[in-house]
């Protein structure tokens, strides 16, 4: 997966600039990001303050991780059940 520029802290700044300043399309010209990533960068972390962007990364890999063992779990289910189904 391909890395973002931006850390969580910078897009966090970024999407607090309309409220204090600018238009959203000033914003993203001068950042050099689309008005289609800028609302997407909102759904995701629109109600996110700074301080929780790390805890955040840190659920994301434990998810990431946690997905991973489930799916491995299933795999060696699928096959233990192949082979009891193949000596019976």
């Amino acid at each position: 997966m391909r890395r973002s520029r931006f850390s969580e802290e910078h897009i966090l700044g970024i999407l607090r600039e309309p409220e204090a300043e600018a238009a959203t399309g000033e914003v993203c010209r001068r950042h050099g990001i689309s008005d289609a990533t800028f609302y997407k960068w909102k759904a995701r972390y629109g109600g996110i303050e700074v301080s929780d962007a790390p805890r955040l990364k840190n659920l994301e890999d434990e998810n990431r991780r946690l997905k991973k063992l489930l799916a491995e779990a299933m795999l060696d289910n699928a096959a233990l059940r192949d082979l009891l189904g193949k000596n019976v």
